[in-house]
């Protein structure tokens, strides 16, 4: 097993803190898995996507935010004498994968947009649940092109635009009864990339072949609370916009939840709509990157 630390220098747009990132992720490290049905989900699919698709087998395997790991392990179950390594900006996920995989695995602590390894690596470069969260999706992508062999295959999931649409629509509405705050409110919802953000980021690079495939994934809330302490459980509250300040937070979050049941509520209970698009994309044989 080696777990090797980046302290590369990481430049993220303001606003956007890469640390912050990794210390809600760390923090929450260890009850994971307990709380990421959706995101376990998309792991699966991927996994299977990727052993039904992929033409040739893989000697060495990249997984970008690798998380816990489940990932790694599904793929190794796939591909026994491929080599593996996992990247995730949270330490503690690092040693979550590193137990995982029980040491078959070189784990990085590092970020996805400045990708600690030389460019042409690895034959298969996966991600899951992940490129929701980065500064510059762009430079992600370009990284992960960068470290492809000719001919490798990047196979990637992400939540896109669309997810958690019921949440931000209905606290844009109640938001709007601050009146002059609430462009101020509302700016502190998460922004998700939208398919043709991607489709425009691919078109100008050097895939062969491109798929892009959108999915739909839902969970079921008994309440707005519920709802969010689902997602700050898994690390994301923090990344989303944090926590609420002022005396007008708490009247916010109520009338949220109110609108949220009037809306869409069935059967005493509220929808959580996920996105998921996935990404296959094909490297042409030659090199054609410096």
């Amino acid at each position: 097993m080696r777990i090797l630390l980046d302290s590369q220098e990481v430049c993220v747009p303001e606003m956007f803190d890469a640390r912050m990132i990794a210390a809600a992720f760390h923090q929450r490290a260890a009850e994971y898995d307990q709380h990421v049905a959706v995101q376990k989900r998309v792991v699966n699919n991927l996994a299977k996507y990727v052993e039904t698709h992929l033409i040739e087998k893989p000697f060495n395997i990249l997984d970008i935010g690798t998380g816990t790991g489940t990932l790694l392990r599904n793929l190794r179950c796939v591909y026994p004498e491929a080599s593996l390594c996992g990247i995730d900006l949270a330490y503690n996920m690092c040693l979550r994968t590193a137990a995982k995989l029980e040491g078959d695995c070189t784990v990085v602590n590092g970020d996805a947009e400045n990708i600690p390894f030389k460019g042409g690596t690895f034959d298969l470069v996966v991600s899951t649940s992940v490129l929701q969260w980065v500064g510059s999706i762009s430079n992600a992508i370009h990284e992960f092109r960068r470290v492809l062999k000719p001919g490798g295959t990047l196979c990637i999931a992400f939540f896109c635009d669309g997810t958690l649409g019921e949440l931000q629509n209905c606290f844009r509405d109640a938001a709007c009864k601050d009146g002059c705050e609430s462009s101020e409110r509302t700016a502190r919802l998460h922004r998700f990339w939208s398919v043709d953000d991607i489709k425009l980021i691919l078109d100008a690079m050097d895939f062969e072949q491109v798929i892009l495939n959108c999915e739909t994934e839902k969970e079921w809330h008994d309440d707005v609370t519920s709802l969010l302490r689902s997602i700050k459980n898994i690390g994301a509250g923090a990344i989303a916009g944090g926590s609420g300040i002022g005396l007008g937070w708490r009247g916010i979050i109520n009338e949220t939840s109110r609108l949220y049941r009037e809306y869409y509520g069935q059967d005493g209970r509220i929808p959580a709509t996920y996105k998921v698009l996935n990404v296959y994309a094909h490297a042409p044989a030659f090199e054609t990157l410096k």
